[in-house]
């Protein structure tokens, strides 16, 4: 049997994430500011992953609970449709 050739895989070079906090040096999320907040959200209101946003795990989970306290003083809605 005669054998296969194997392809190499061409790397795909993709723009380096960053977090946007640590680059600007911000400490505190403002969770009274809705405007700051809605690029982290979707049309329907839900938060986008860190994998879409690229900010870093720590300012992954202040904007999920600015968010939440956002939602709850009744600034943001918690589900939307077409909110942007």
């Amino acid at each position: 049997m005669a054998k296969r050739k194997r392809y190499k895989r061409i790397p795909i070079i993709r723009p380096k994430k960053y977090c946007r906090f640590k680059k600007s040096g911000i400490k505190y999320i403002d969770y009274k500011n809705p405007d700051f907040l809605m690029p982290f959200i979707n049309e329907q209101g839900k938060l986008l992953p860190r994998r879409i946003t690229g900010t870093s795990l720590k300012f992954q989970r202040k904007i999920a609970v600015a968010v939440k306290r956002c939602r709850h003083i009744a600034l943001l809605p918690y589900v939307a449709d077409q909110m942007k």
